[in-house]
């Protein structure tokens, strides 16, 4: 089994039935859920809103590979409404967000995993280290 850990986040309607309605799916589709935060409300990241943020991040035991895992996240995001991850390469507000922050091949959790860079994905997630939305989330579950 891999081990995989994603951020997850919402800013549109009920955001803390979009996060459970994530989850809920996350573990239909991806995997076992081992570890889950706490919800946090924060400020948008790189846009303006006047909606905040509710994030979360999750440790997932998984069999998918990654190219596959981002194909079901993208389907759990399309599935629950969400159209593009961006316009012209500017975020907007959005019902849910998922993104991979590390993957782990065979549950093997020393060092830093896996790397990936392609046009499509990119692991480690290359600005995790700059969003406290990401970071406090996960520092609950490490």
């Amino acid at each position: 089994m891999n081990i995989v850990y994603l951020s997850l986040g919402t800013n549109l309607g009920d955001k803390e039935k979009n996060l459970k309605d994530a989850l809920s799916q996350i573990q239909r589709r991806i995997g076992t859920i081992k570890a889950k935060s706490a919800f946090i409300e924060t400020q948008p990241w790189g846009f303006e809103s006047d909606n905040n943020f509710l994030n979360a991040a999750v440790k997932v035991e998984t069999i998918l590979e990654p190219m596959t895992l981002l194909d079901e996240c993208q389907l759990i995001e399309k599935t629950m409404g969400r159209a593009k991850k961006s316009v012209n390469g500017v975020y907007k507000d959005r019902i849910i967000d998922i993104d991979i922050l590390m993957y782990y091949k065979d549950g093997d959790i020393s060092g830093d995993g896996i790397h990936i860079n392609t046009p499509r994905l990119t692991i480690p997630h290359p600005l995790m280290n700059e969003r406290d939305f990401v970071l406090i989330p996960l520092k609950q579950i490490l």
